[in-house]
């Protein structure tokens, strides 16, 4: 009795453990499956910077000239990086043949620089004076100092600022201009002028800012000299964050195809090629048979 226990025991414990290592493979077998890797090429984004730009229409000799005063200073965009330092703006042909200076400046510079880290826009413009036609002695307007800049850091949110140092005269007149409403200048015989101050928007990508943005109409004594009508912007900045990298969902991983024990013949290898696992399966089977048919054959020699 003793002696039968201690045969039977080493069989079925050997059953066992080649029962666990054929289920064991399954995991090995799965594991094998990678996931998907990240796109490294992103777009890096972009960025615009402008000193000044206009948009005026001027109409010469009571209005038998019309002239369209477009003028851009200083303009950069990037992806490249890029910046300009020129100090005045010209326009030629409505002073009387000769050329007209729009701004100068003792500062007047704007920068794009876009990286794998970010986007980024400033301009700088420091003691201008903008004249337009018709006024050739008195400023449409004098600024000590303005900047502007719109930072668009990958992963960040987009940051868009203006600030203005010194003193701000409009058609000879000294003002105080302040952020979130319009100023407007009234000179009697001159025209008028209405400024907003530090005009910024952001979005998820994006941020945009002006220093400074003018609409103007100017007709000195009403002599129908120079009428001057249309907007100016000082200071214009725009960037866009890069793009972020498409990051791909891992490949889906499927169980064996595991045929039920009993199928009928035919229905297994020879048809459908087995599945990856099959061998493990196989194996396992072979070792249980071989395992049990050696606990039968011991048993019986031992009662013989």
């Amino acid at each position: 009795m003793n002696a039968n226990t201690n045969f039977r025991m080493p069989a079925r414990r050997f059953t066992a453990t080649a029962a666990a290592t054929v289920l064991a493979a399954g995991p090995v077998v799965l594991a094998g499956a990678g996931s998907a890797h990240a796109s490294a090429d992103a777009d890096h984004g972009r960025a615009s910077a402008v000193v000044l730009r206009t948009g005026l229409d001027v109409s010469l000799l009571n209005k038998t000239v019309n002239v369209p005063l477009a003028v851009s200073l200083n303009e950069v965009r990037a992806p490249q990086s890029a910046e300009r330092t020129a100090l005045t703006a010209r326009l030629d042909g409505v002073d009387g043949g000769q050329p007209f200076s729009v701004l100068r400046a003792d500062v007047a510079s704007a920068k794009a620089t876009v990286s794998a880290s970010g986007a980024e826009a400033s301009t700088n413009l420091t003691h201008a004076r903008i004249h337009v036609p018709g006024l050739p002695l008195l400023s449409l307007i004098e600024v000590g100092q303005v900047t502007s800049k719109a930072t668009c850091a990958a992963g960040r949110k987009p940051v868009a600022s203006a600030t203005l140092l010194g003193g701000v005269t409009v058609l000879g007149k000294k003002v105080t201009l302040t952020v979130g409403g319009p100023t407007e200048v009234k000179v009697p015989g001159v025209g008028e002028v209405r400024i907003d101050f530090s005009r910024t928007r952001t979005t998820s990508r994006t941020a945009a800012a002006s220093a400074l943005e003018l609409k103007v109409s100017v007709n000195p004594l009403k002599l129908n000299v120079a009428d001057v009508e249309g907007t100016l912007t000082l200071g214009s900045v725009t960037c866009e964050s890069p793009a972020a990298a498409p990051v791909s969902a891992p490949a889906p991983v499927s169980a064996p195809d595991i045929k039920p024990q009993g199928a009928p013949a035919g229905s297994g290898l020879a048809e459908t090629g087995g599945a990856s696992t099959t061998p493990f399966v196989v194996g396992g089977a072979v070792v249980l048979l071989a395992a049990g048919g050696a606990a039968v054959a011991l048993g019986r020699r031992h009662r013989s």
